[in-house]
């Protein structure tokens, strides 16, 4: 919206920055920073007053539960403040109209809505099973064919959306995966990258903290590909209109940065399924859209860790009745660890959560460096 400001350039010149991306993706951040900020404690609050509480389970592990048992009653649901500020700052900043733009943030929040479900369950029926695994993914995958359908149908994104780019090549592995194979592919991305996020989020700040990395990430890579003389010079795909999800991934940065206020340890809300699913749906649509759908695994790698653990744990408990890892997902393998290492020398076990996710932030950095690095080296 605000974006039209430029028009007036005639009468007031410096409107014309609003023309440019990158003012208005750092407009975009502050933006849902700010606004996060201002109504983040009123909806805590409603929260609290709502009694939308976490529940937490002790038949998973009873360690796991001693350990985070006093954060059941901490208000959940929190996805919803990362819902309202990306999509008012989105609005306000992107150009409305752009199709990439409103793609993603249906994505955001169908997903996000695929999660609010899941945590009313949870919520309303005082455990944290939550809505059935597999109508979850059906949401998810169903949601997928209608997003990449419609990419696949709109005439600006046809030429782009079939095709197979990998890390480090210059050009398209496959020219067209076809349309069933489009659409089988990203769904699997954009299911995979949703439910790995939710999977992440298991301490106080992980999970927002490493999407935070990984919305800078995608922040220049959509910069790069709707910019022509960038994307010739890095020899990636030049989308026009793509740059415009620099904006989006501005606003998700913001909002994801007003979360964690609130969000770290000890946390005063969480931000449940709704935000999880939300923020990797986000961010998986953006890389479907740049044509980086398999720089997800380089740039979200901290996501794939945490995913891959949970499979090996399942097949190999299955296969030969062991565990690979004290608990999973990963994040909880390390804090028995740590805990363990603690008790042993005598230390403050509160400090344990905050280090874990910490060590993960960094991970979640390092990997968005990477990808971002993979730029140039094509």
């Amino acid at each position: 919206m605000l974006y039209y400001l430029h028009e007036l350039t005639e009468w007031i010149a410096p409107l014309r920055i609003f023309r440019y991306i990158t003012f208005r993706a750092l407009g975009g951040a502050a933006t849902a920073f700010l606004l996060s900020l201002m109504i983040g404690k009123t909806m805590i609050g409603m929260l609290k007053a709502l009694k939308i509480g976490q529940p937490v389970r002790i038949l998973d592990s009873r360690t796991l539960f001693e350990m985070h048992g006093g954060k059941a009653g901490t208000p959940t649901m929190g996805g919803l403040l990362i819902l309202a500020t990306v999509t008012v700052s989105t609005l306000l900043w992107a150009i409305p109209s752009n199709g990439y733009v409103l793609i993603t943030l249906a994505t955001m929040l169908v997903m996000g809505g695929i999660g609010f479900w899941d945590d009313y369950l949870k919520v309303t029926k005082r455990n944290s099973k939550g809505l059935n695994a597999r109508m979850k993914l059906a949401f998810q995958f169903l949601w997928g064919f209608i997003a990449v359908g419609f990419l696949y149908a709109w005439p600006e994104s046809r030429a782009y959306v079939s095709q197979l780019m990998v890390p480090f090549l210059k050009d398209p592995v496959v020219q067209n995966l076809s349309v069933l194979g489009t659409l089988i592919f990203c769904s699997l991305v954009l299911t995979g990258a949703t439910n790995a996020v939710n999977l992440t989020d298991g301490l106080d700040g992980l999970a927002i903290g490493c999407a935070n990395a990984a919305a800078v990430a995608y922040l220049m890579l959509a910069y790069v590909a709707g910019n022509l003389v960038f994307a010739s010079y890095l020899q990636v795909p030049y989308i026009a209109g793509t740059g415009e999800l620099a904006v989006f991934c501005g606003c998700l940065l913001g909002a994801g940065m007003g979360f964690l206020w609130f969000n770290c340890h000890p946390a005063k809300v969480f931000m449940g399924d709704t935000g999880s699913l939300a923020l990797g749906g986000a961010i998986a649509m953006v890389a479907i859209c740049v044509k980086q759908e398999l720089l997800l695994i380089i740039v979200g790698g901290v996501f794939v860790m945490e995913a891959m653990s949970v499979i090996i744990q399942v097949i190999s408990f299955k296969l030969t009745g062991r565990r690979v890892f004290l608990c999973s997902p990963l994040h909880h393998h390390f804090e028995f660890k740590e805990k363990a290492k603690a008790e042993r020398e005598g230390r403050d076990l509160e400090v344990v959560e905050t280090m874990i996710t910490t060590r993960f932030w960094i991970l979640a950095m390092i990997c968005a460096l990477f990808g971002i690095a993979t730029l140039k080296i094509r």
